[in-house]
């Protein structure tokens, strides 16, 4: 029997919000420096990888030498997968990225909530989850992906099928439990042979007030598929429901 919730999984389900939506910690992290980021501090993405993100243009230069070999290794990867697949749109992996950078607080609380995280932290060293996604050649780029799919698999299947992704995965679980937190969520998205890891450094469960949600995966459809980038979900805290 489906669980019956008192109220929908975010605040602007069915509408879009008046008010903003500040972010709890647990996807966006400068990886130079640690800073969270805050309501009035926009943060830039790598453009090699479009996954590491930073505070400021000097923490990237800064940050740079490290993260070289990684995002040069992600990009080379991209273009192989390019060049071998002629059915590919050649803009289906620039608009992957895209995605998941639009949907990362919606892909960041699916992957919470899919791996039961505040209910099993541990299982942040065994599971991941694979979202699998259909493309479409619309003019509409917020509607070019649907979703195909969504699976718990072992984190092996990212991080021993790539040593480079792996190691750079290890690197932040190890800053992340340094400064209090359970370590590092991977989640996979994937259209046919491309495919875009995001990493989640997650705060120990007491500090996240997320509300627990088994229907994450209809949520998640639902977002994706309205077109829909502004996901802000629930959290009861002592003081009441609060939204972001």
């Amino acid at each position: 029997m489906a669980t019956a919730y008192a109220q929908p999984a975010a605040a602007n389900y069915y509408t879009t919000p008046s008010h903003p939506t500040p972010k709890q910690r647990g996807y966006r992290l400068c990886d130079q420096c640690g800073a969270v980021e805050q309501p009035n501090m926009r943060f830039r993405l790598c453009g090699g990888c479009m996954v590491t993100q930073y505070c400021s243009q000097d923490c990237q230069k800064r940050h740079w030498p490290s993260h070289k070999t990684i995002c040069q290794h992600t990009s080379s990867q991209i273009s192989a997968a390019k060049t071998g697949a002629d059915i590919v749109d050649e803009n289906l992996v620039k608009n992957l990225r895209k995605f998941t950078s639009a949907h990362s607080t919606l892909l960041s609380w699916a992957g919470f909530q899919a791996l039961q995280l505040k209910r099993i932290p541990s299982n942040i060293r065994q599971q991941a989850l694979l979202v699998e996604l259909n493309y479409r050649q619309l003019s509409d780029s917020s509607r070019r992906f649907s979703i195909k799919g969504t699976h718990i698999v072992p984190r092996t299947y990212v991080t021993d099928n790539d040593p480079l992704v792996g190691a750079d995965i290890q690197r932040r679980e190890e800053r992340c439990r340094r400064s209090g937190g359970i370590g590092t969520a991977v989640i996979l998205i994937q259209c046919g042979e491309i495919s875009q890891v995001m990493p989640v450094e997650v705060d120990s469960p007491s500090r996240i007030s997320w509300d627990e949600r088994a229907d994450w995966a209809d949520v998640l459809r639902h977002f994706v598929e309205s077109g829909r980038t502004d996901f802000a979900p629930i959290s009861t805290t002592a003081r009441g429901i609060v939204y972001g």
